[in-house]
């Protein structure tokens, strides 16, 4: 139960028992009725957690994620967000305050509130949910805009202004709305925020019939285009799928910038080259619009952009975004003789920092959200590998195990003798100031993974994701099933499914073997089988289940020890150490303090054993070995000769996500390698 008190004037409670308008399908990214998505989602609350891994980490969700979000958005000491609503519908007086993004900010919030509530039935979010949502109506315009900065303006100097400014955030506020007001109406099956949503929809559509060839490019982190397609798949209405498919049509026809991905249309893109949060965006967005048209200009270059960024662009840690500042590369994907700025982007094919990868937490979820959408339109298991690679990894680094501190970046090393002052390093914290997207954001999808354990097929079930958790539902033809998971994964390789309820009758479950899991094994009511079971698919298992049958999965967990492509220069000669979806790092926390960590090198034929060691909250699998070391030396000079003395010493690693959670501390990811 939330303890955070809410104090506001109530508002339009009239709005709070709207009965539905529209059909209630309950699935967060709702392909339940998308004709060319291979997929239809589950519903919200379907699945529950109930011991592991993720039943931790939803745990520390519900009881100090979401708590000290909302704390911290309501207040009016360094937010303002939601004070901004308030002074927008005139119940304040003051001034607009915070980035332009701070209206989706605080819509990412109530989503993650309406996600929680999806799973826990929490009467006390639903009330600030009402709450939150009468002072938002009253802040929204007769015509439907609804953005606090421009609407405090107006009021302030009587000028009104509406998308006049290319790197205004006003689409992105409208996207995160629509997405809000959706999930919101799935968990509690309450109009009251959609109802602002299709006003503000409407707007658009008014909006973009006349606006201008410069305004209508306006879509800065185009989120709004994952949010209108929601709303068509909640209202049903074909306006709204109109509209999506003009604005991906529109981009890049005027000339744009390569850190926007509008310098030229999508559909001649082939080239991933901008901001990292905007193009992950528009690639979810855009395959969304697929989903629902089948349009194929639209899929081609979307497989095109995924080859680009997963095989040339992507951090062993699912991370996406290795420059803070720099040049489109080179000035050559698109027109050579031009080279334009951009900033927390893409660079480079192959060019992936360490010490000073960007890697927003936002991008990361952006990959997420993407991967997600690739998986269900295809069923190809290598979206959910790398869906699997960015939760686990760089995901869940945004955010400490107790819940209320954050990182904005996540580079892949850390040092104090790193002679730049990055901005937004130093630490997690609890709020990031001028820029604190990220927050919000990381604590929504948190609530949500278990939204994206499980997926339909015509023929049978999809397990894409593994954890401790109870499915209860009913399959596409309205059959009852009931599955429950059991295991300790990531920490543990063996999976139990159990099947609780199912109607007898040829059925397939489809459970995803890792790229990484070469020698899996499948067992079925404590038998093993005789399958040709491959890394990296989808097996496929088909008989006439019943109530009662358990499917076990049998993963191994070696340790392995990866390179990177020899392109990759900052790599070149180091390996990362991974044991199954986890990639693990050298924390200083756990050196002697006559170590450093850029003395140890690991031996190729290193043996591994693992350790279980409580950090905060959390039971965490820690990987041990003996590895090299050098003596500590000092660098004034910029070279000198190679010690050629090493001594072996033993050594811990910890998993990526839970690094800084010990104090302030170095690290590395890549680490040298001694054969």
């Amino acid at each position: 139960m939330l303890k955070v008190v809410f104090h506001y004037l109530c508002l339009g409670l009239c709005m709070l028992a709207v009965k539905p308008l529209v059909a209630q399908d309950k699935a967060l990214t709702n392909t339940q009725k998308s004709k060319f998505s291979l997929l239809k989602s589950v519903d919200m609350g379907a699945v529950a957690w109930t011991k592991g891994f993720w039943a931790n980490r939803f745990e520390v969700c519900q009881k100090t994620m979401v708590p000290t979000l909302w704390e911290r958005y309501t207040d009016t000491v360094a937010c303002h967000a939601f004070h901004n609503f308030e002074v927008a519908a005139g119940l304040k007086k003051g001034r607009f305050r915070g980035p332009s993004f701070h209206d989706g900010d605080f819509y990412k919030t109530l989503e993650a509130l309406a996600s929680m509530y999806a799973s826990t039935k929490d009467p006390q979010l639903d009330k600030l949910m009402d709450k939150a949502i009468a002072v938002i109506a009253q802040a929204q315009m007769p015509d439907g805009y609804i953005y606090t900065k421009s609407i405090i303006e107006q009021k302030n100097t009587g000028k009104p202004k509406m998308f006049d400014d290319k790197l205004s955030f006003e689409a992105y506020n409208f996207g995160h709305l629509m997405t809000a007001a959706c999930v919101h109406y799935r968990a509690t099956g309450k109009t009251s925020l959609l109802t602002i949503a299709k006003k503000a929809t409407d707007f658009l559509i008014g909006f973009y019939n006349t606006a201008t060839p410069e305004q209508a490019r306006n879509a800065i982190c185009p989120s709004h285009y994952m949010g209108i397609v929601e709303m068509y798949r909640t209202t049903g209405e074909a306006k709204y799928l109109t509209l999506v498919n003009k604005l991906i049509t529109i981009r890049g026809e005027s000339e744009g910038t390569d850190d926007n991905s509008d310098r030229v249309p999508f559909r001649q893109m082939r080239k991933v080259i901008g901001h990292a949060v905007r193009a992950n965006y528009l690639f979810a967005g855009v395959a969304d619009v697929f989903a629902e048209t089948g349009d194929t200009t639209l899929l081609k270059p979307l497989h095109t952009l995924w080859d680009d960024v997963v095989n040339h662009k992507m951090y062993v840690t699912g991370a996406c975004g290795a420059l803070y500042d720099g040049v489109s590369p080179d000035g050559t994907a698109y027109k050579p003789d031009t080279v334009q700025k951009i900033h927390q982007a893409y660079g480079k094919a192959y060019q992936l920092p360490n010490h000073s990868a960007h890697n927003e937490t936002c991008a990361n979820i952006g990959n997420l959200l993407w991967n997600w959408r690739m998986l269900q339109l295809t069923g190809e298991a290598k979206y959910a590998d790398v869906m699997e690679l960015a939760l686990y990894n760089s995901i869940l680094s945004g955010i400490n195990l107790e819940g209320n501190k954050f990182f904005y970046t996540n580079p892949l090393a850390a040092s104090d003798a790193f002679p730049y002052q990055l901005r937004w390093f130093g630490g997690r914290q609890a709020y990031i100031s001028k820029s604190n997207c990220c927050p919000p954001n990381v604590v929504r999808t948190i609530a949500e993974v278990s939204n994206y354990v499980y997926s339909f097929a015509n023929n049978g079930i999809y397990v894409h994701l593994y954890g401790g958790n109870t499915l209860s539902t009913q399959t596409p033809d309205g059959q009852k099933i009931s599955l429950e998971q059991i295991t300790d994964y990531p920490w543990n390789g063996l999976i139990r499914l159990k099947i609780k309820e199912i109607t007898s009758k040829s059925y397939n479950f489809y459970l995803r073997i890792p790229a990484w899991a070469d020698g899996a094994e499948v067992w079925i009511n404590g038998k093993k089988q005789n399958l040709a079971v491959q890394a990296g698919t989808y097996l496929a298992l088909q008989k006439n289940w019943q109530s009662g049958d358990e499917i076990q999965l049998r993963l191994p967990m070696e340790v392995q020890l990866l390179e990177s492509n020899p392109l990759v220069e900052e790599t070149r000669n180091q390996v990362a150490v991974k044991r199954g979806p986890l990639v693990y790092c050298l924390e200083s926390t756990d050196l002697s303090t006559a170590q450093k960590v850029a003395q140890i090198s690991i031996p190729v034929a290193s043996q591994w054993t693992t350790k279980t060691q409580k950090i905060v909250n959390a039971d965490v699998v820690m990987l041990e070995t003996q590895a090299k070391t050098f003596a500590p030396q000092t660098w004034i000079t910029l070279y000198k000769p190679v010690q050629k003395q090493a001594q072996t010493t033993k050594i811990t690693l910890v998993p990526y996500f839970a690094w800084a959670n010990r104090g302030h501390s170095e690290m590395s990811v890549w680490l040298p390698l001694s054969r």
